[in-house]
């Protein structure tokens, strides 16, 4: 920086440099309870068990077959958790 440049002073100065680190911040704090393995690896069965239940790839099937394979894995699920 020269001499000529003034140097911003003031309340928010610093907040380009801030804000450029809350992506980081905000992945951090998600992180936060995962440090703890036990957390991590029960989170991760019963994720799995879900994404698994309800994934039902679309891609690969018509309209119909995909409707009814979701209303019954809703159906299921409904069962499941009441």
């Amino acid at each position: 920086m020269s001499h000529a440049e003034k140097q911003e002073v003031g309340r928010w100065a610093n907040n380009g440099v801030e804000n450029s680190h809350l992506p980081f911040r905000r992945r951090g704090r998600a992180m936060l309870r995962f440090w703890q393995m036990n957390t991590l690896q029960k989170f991760a069965s019963i994720h799995a068990n879900v994404h698994n239940h309800f994934s039902l790839e679309r891609h690969l099937i018509d309209r119909q077959n995909y409707r009814e394979r979701r209303s019954a894995a809703l159906a299921e699920w409904q069962a499941l958790v009441s």
